[in-house]
């Protein structure tokens, strides 16, 4: 009993650590990307009609996605996605049409980048692969040549593939939940759960890759030092 409550207070620790050096941008998140959306699209539709109102609901949420890339200046999977969303919202703008239309091209960004991880599998260069390298050239000219170094291991390659095939496959079904909702729920009902769901699909994806790649990396290396005999 001792040892479980100690590793809750562990785990309790470390999620009130990671709010407190964080809590700043989970606001940011929040109030940009679910309360500022909903509460736009709320005061003006009664005005302007549900098209205007719902093109102004898709502001806060670009400029939240272009400040916080901006900042950051990483290429990575989710920053990928903040582009091509940016893109895909800026066209969403200009391309005229319904209500429905507008909220079905704006959620297409996650099967348009869907589409592209899955090909880029099936030409036999995973897009995680290309990830993992520029990640690490931001990590220097070592961690580079480390990373360099197991292109030609075929159990790292099968490692990247998958990577590669779970976020295809993750993000196309998350599309397609999204544009089944377009048509099931009410634009105020769409906008309070969309986010979230967008929010649960990248964490898990982004959770089980932060555990599956490092992995993957470690036992490449290992193989890699145990010498050339050693399957891949």
């Amino acid at each position: 009993m001792v040892m479980m409550m100690s590793v809750d207070d562990t785990r309790l620790s470390r999620i009130v650590a990671y709010v407190r050096a964080n809590g700043l941008k989970i606001a940011g998140e929040l109030a940009f990307n679910f309360v500022l959306p909903f509460a736009v699209y709320s005061a003006l539709s009664p005005r302007l009609g549900a098209t205007p109102a719902m093109l102004a609901a898709s502001v806060p949420p670009i400029l939240w996605s272009l400040a916080i890339f901006i900042r950051e200046r990483k290429v990575d999977a989710i920053s990928l996605l903040v582009l091509a969303g940016i893109a895909l919202s800026l066209i969403a703008f200009a391309g005229g049409g319904g209500v429905k239309f507008l909220q079905l091209r704006e959620n297409l960004v996650g099967g348009v980048v869907g589409s592209i991880f899955l090909g880029s599998a099936a030409i036999g260069r995973p897009l995680i692969y290309q990830l993992a390298r520029a990640g690490s050239r931001r990590r220097g000219a070592q961690a580079a040549a480390m990373v360099d170094a197991l292109r030609n291991d075929a159990g790292f390659r099968r490692a990247m593939t998958m990577a590669t095939l779970v976020w295809g496959f993750g993000l196309t079904a998350a599309c397609a939940l999204h544009v089944a909702l377009v048509f099931m729920l009410s634009i105020k009902q769409f906008l309070l759960i969309n986010g979230w769901i967008s929010w649960a699909v990248l964490g898990l994806l982004t959770a089980w890759t932060y555990r599956y790649v490092p992995r993957a990396l470690r036992e490449a290396y290992e193989r890699r030092a145990a010498g050339p005999g050693r399957p891949g």
